[in-house]
């Protein structure tokens, strides 16, 4: 960029400084101080943008925030020694001499403060913020990092990696969100660096003073978000960046991949196992191997002459495929991908003009430049060699940019919508921009069908077009709960949509760590079993009988919570909340849940624990935070604030439910394509708290509901008043359910053998329930008896599922 004026100073540790002007604007003010510009804004009443530049002219593009100020009302106080802006929620003090900024609640107490010495500072190129250590103050967040729930202690850098067989402790791996969120003293707040250079996080690593965000280069521009709780933090930072669109159904269903399948017999035999040993599924996906030497958009015609017929078959059985998408075009005369690309100047090129040359799957190659129009038109019209043959998955790899040697030049050069850029900017967003050409190619492909995305390298705003996956982790324990912590803390970070390989991509697990990771992956919001080649056998079926019905189980549960599932990827869709919610989110202030023992449990929706536990593991301690618990297979009861152990034998995973919930699920099915259900099973927990359930239907695979054809409605619990409410539904989609099965868990006592709809009274009936099958005893020894999985005289009762207003009482 060219500067009309710019400050030279010497940059060893350049301060801001004081400020020497500003004036007001519509959405907040501008200024000068003695060694930087400034300009904040007032982006919504909970929302203040701090953005710091060397020169006058201030870089605004962003790839990640979409979100415009909304002119929220706000009054300003000029003081001898200080600015305050201030609107209903939020409260900016701005010291003057230095700038120094300090954030205060609307009672006055302090969220956020800038160290007074350091406050944001230059080192060559290189600008870091400084905020003052809070007593007590933790961190989380950040997305897809290792290490613990807490970050307190911890440093980070973003700088998206290809990272194969990744380390627990290793960083930074392929994807980038720099989003965190502190907590202490009943206060808690969300600050988001909207900056794709390499960028640094330390939360008080090495130091006990300060915690500090830092970009290698451009400026400090950095979006400050308090709201009343964790919840809406996030919400607030997804207005800003942007949402999931709801998924096709299908993709949230059971996916099957290796490194790889071929031929396309062998591809088949997959599909017809599942169907044979009654294990639902969804989707076959297919990696390298399906395409002519690794080049994207090409069949290999000897495993797959014609995929058009295979695609066909697979359908009739109920499956979709998605095949993996590499953003490398090998340099091959006659190769149209290849041709094409030269002809249309699509290809990232060196300073002098000469394309940048890359060596990976297929060889040499060159590499789409996805952050130009023009290219991403191109890529869309490249992908009707997929979406022509009506395929609507899509799975894009290696978009780190990653190549051997995994050390991509720093001086090539990006168009950046004109602005042009180097590698050192744009490396970050190029998976993102690879995801959205993608994303809105093949959407633009198949009108009013919905794309399942999914990508590995992404940033900030990635939730917008594709689901992410955590990568080339390990066949071990470790990397087993490693991914549960990436998924929930890519949650706390806005992508709602996320999972990782289950059973483990490199390496092989044995029988116990794939049956505990697939019961542990049907509560992950992406489902997908992966393993890399020359590796063992990784399908449900292939560790002998009794993993085989252990996969079962937990698939067929998976299935059977879809409606709870769905209604909670709307909630992702609509509010930006995560579907797998890290117990920060609810119970941010409770010690327990940072600790080592704790950190991994989480929320599946708004009312199911989950409490994942290591392969061997069959005593585990678990915590129950406030409030009151039910196991889910059996309806044991517990109080929260308490740590009890529990028995988790290789079957049984423990998950807990919520006093009060609302759980709406549905009878088995083999895919969820063809779901034929026409009872919803509505399951109630017994508690002392109101609760309010939002359920939601649509077709699951076209976007219809923008206009209107959706099923909602609100579904209300109140204790005290013995009664249950399923309000009027709005939308003008009709259910696919005609009856309700309302069941009664943790009502003993409590209710009697009647109860009453919209007063006609109808009978209770008594009947043994269970989650999940009985497995088999397939050692006959009475010490190796199985445990029980079943809840005992369950009250229920079916009635009609009409649209009007429903109300139970008893």
């Amino acid at each position: 960029m060219i500067s009309t004026q710019t400050i030279n100073k010497p940059n060893l540790n350049l301060h801001c400084g004081s400020i020497q002007n500003y004036k007001r604007n519509a959405y907040g003010i501008s200024g000068k101080t003695e060694n930087a510009f400034f300009r904040i804004s007032v982006v919504q009443k909970g929302i203040f943008k701090i953005h710091l530049s060397r020169t006058e002219e201030f870089d605004e593009h962003s790839y990640a925030v979409i979100s415009k100020p909304v002119g929220i009302d706000f009054s300003i106080i000029d003081t001898n020694g200080h600015i305050e802006l201030k609107t209903e929620a939020l409260t900016l003090e701005i010291k003057k001499h230095p700038f120094t900024a300090i954030f205060k609640d609307k009672a006055g107490n302090i969220i956020s403060e800038d160290d007074h010495a350091l406050g944001t500072s230059w080192i060559g190129e290189q600008v870091t913020t400084y905020k003052k250590l809070q007593e007590g103050e933790r961190f989380i967040g950040l997305g897809e990092k290792t290490g613990p729930l807490d970050r307190k202690g911890s440093g980070y850098q973003n700088w998206n990696t290809d990272h194969f067989g990744y380390l627990p402790d290793s960083d930074p791996l392929y994807c980038t969100t720099p989003f965190y969120i502190g907590i202490h003293h009943g206060l808690s707040y969300g600050i988001y660096l909207d900056n794709s250079h390499k960028t640094h996080f330390n939360f008080g690593a090495s130091n006990r003073r300060f915690s500090s965000f830092s970009a290698d280069q451009g400026d400090m521009a950095y979006y400050f978000i308090h709201e009343t709780n964790i919840e809406e933090i996030i919400s607030s930072y997804t207005d800003l960046t942007g949402r999931m669109e709801l998924p096709p159904i299908w993709s949230l269903g059971y996916q099957q991949c290796r490194y790889s399948y071929k031929p396309d017999k062998e591809v088949l035999s997959i599909a017809k196992f599942f169907r044979e040993k009654e294990i639902p599924a969804d989707v076959i996906v297919l990696d390298i191997h399906h395409m002519e030497q690794y080049k994207i958009f090409t069949w290999d015609g000897k495993d797959f002459p014609n995929p058009k017929q295979m695609i066909k078959k697979l359908e009739e059985m109920g499956f979709k495929v998605v095949v993996i998408c590499d953003p490398g075009i090998k340099i091959e005369e006659g190769y149209e991908a290849y041709d094409s690309g030269k002809k249309e100047d699509v290809f990232i090129k060196y300073p002098d003009g000469e394309y940048y040359e890359g060596e990976v799957w297929p060889g040499w190659c060159h590499f789409p430049d996805f952050t130009k129009l023009t290219v991403r038109n191109w890529w869309q019209e490249k992908l009707k060699a997929y979406t022509d043959l009506g395929i609507l998955g899509l799975w894009n790899d290696m978009n780190e940019i990653a190549t051997w040697g995994q050390y991509l030049p720093d001086l090539m050069e990006f168009d950046y919508e004109g602005e042009k850029a180097s590698t050192r900017k744009a490396r970050n967003v190029y998976g993102m921009q690879m995801a959205r050409s993608t994303y809105e190619g093949a959407k633009q492909n198949s009108p009013n069908k919905r794309v399942f995305n999914l990508t590995r390298a992404g940033f900030s705003g990635i939730q917008r077009y594709a689901a992410v996956w955590t990568g080339d982790n390990v066949a071990d324990d470790e990397h087993m709960l490693l991914g549960v912590r990436l998924v929930n803390s890519l949650g706390l970070a806005g992508v709602a949509f996320a999972g990782y390989d289950i059973g483990g991509f490199a390496g092989d697990a044995d029988s116990q760590l794939f049956a505990r990771w697939i019961s542990i992956g049907a509560f992950a919001p992406f489902f997908r079993g992966h393993s890399m080649i020359n590796s063992r056998d990784s399908e449900p079926w292939a560790y002998g009988e009794e993993v085989e019905e252990i996969s079962r189980n937990y698939i067929n549960l998976r299935y059977k919570m879809m409606p709870y599932i769905y209604s909670a990827f709307y909630k992702a869709h609509e509010k930006g909340i995560p579907v797998a919610r890290s117990l920060a989110i609810y119970h941010p202030h409770d010690a327990k849940i940072y600790s080592s023992l704790y950190e991994n449990q989480y929320f599946f929706g708004p009312d199911i624990m989950v409490a994942p536990v290591a392969s061997k593991v069959n005593l585990a301690k678990v915590y129950f935070p406030e409030g009151e618990w039910y196991d889910l297979f059996d309806d044991t009861y517990y109080r929260g604030n308490q740590e009890v152990i529990v028995e988790c034998p290789i079957e049984r995973l423990p998950v807990f439910v919520r006093a009060s919930a609302i759980i709406p699920m549905q009878d088995k099915l083999e895919n969820l394509s063809n779901n034929h259900n026409e009872c919803l099973h509505l399951h109630i927990y017994g508690g002392k708290e109101k609760n309010t359930y939002e359920y939601y239907e649509d077709d699951g695979e076209s976007f219809n509901h923008v206009n209107g054809e959706f099923y909602k409605r609100t579904i209300e619990f109140i204790p005290e008043e013995r009664q249950l409410i399923l309000h009027t539904k709005t939308g003008e989609f009709n259910s696919q359910y005609q009856k309700i099965q309302l069941f009664f868990h943790g009502f003993e006592g409590k209710i009697n053998g009647k109860i009453q709809i919209n007063q006609q009274t109808i009978p209770l009936e008594k009947q043994d329930f269970n989650f999940i099958d009985q497995i088999s005893n397939f050692d006959p020894l009475p010490e190796n008896e199985r445990i029980n999985l079943k809840v005992n005289d369950l009250p229920n009762a079916v009635f009609n599922f009409d649209n009007d207003k429903i109300e139970v009482n008893w």
